[in-house]
């Protein structure tokens, strides 16, 4: 799933997010700062105060790591889209399971379904069940209704 620009976009937003990237960068602009101050001698300069060089630099890989972080977002965020979707079903499916178990041992839902402590989870599996809650509109398997017969 994952293409050879989005293993770059992790690998490069997993290295920048390393101690080791911060260490590098305060050496090089260490070495940097020093040697166009002339500690070296004035042939070692060349980009003297106030470092114009170095800022474009810094400016521009500001501007591409800022954009490897967010296509990392990105894929995290619909990686976790993914997770609430199948969380969602499994849960709408053990609701599911346990309403057939209760019929099976003569617990009638609507019953359940007035007690305070059950009243909004029953409800609500009682609504997919039913398909009153519109899941079947967005697109959602009709697997809960197929499971009842209905």
């Amino acid at each position: 799933m994952r293409g050879t620009e989005d293993r770059i976009a992790d690998a490069i937003t997993a290295f920048a997010g390393a101690m080791q990237f911060v260490y590098i960068h305060a050496a090089w602009f260490t070495v940097w700062i020093v040697c166009n101050e002339g500690v070296f001698g004035q042939e070692a300069v060349w980009d003297p105060f106030p470092f114009g060089l170095l800022t474009v630099i810094v400016s521009l890989e500001a501007i591409f790591l800022s954009t490897f972080v967010m296509v990392s977002q990105n894929r995290q965020a619909a990686r976790e889209n993914v997770r609430a979707d199948l969380d969602f079903e499994t849960n709408v499916r053990s609701e599911v399971w346990s309403i057939h178990m209760g019929r099976a041992l003569g617990v009638d839902p609507t019953e359940v379904e007035h007690n305070e402590r059950f009243s909004t989870s029953v409800g609500r599996v009682l609504n997919v069940v039913q398909g009153e809650d519109g899941l079947h509109d967005r697109g959602r398997p009709g697997w809960a209704a197929a499971q009842l017969g209905q």
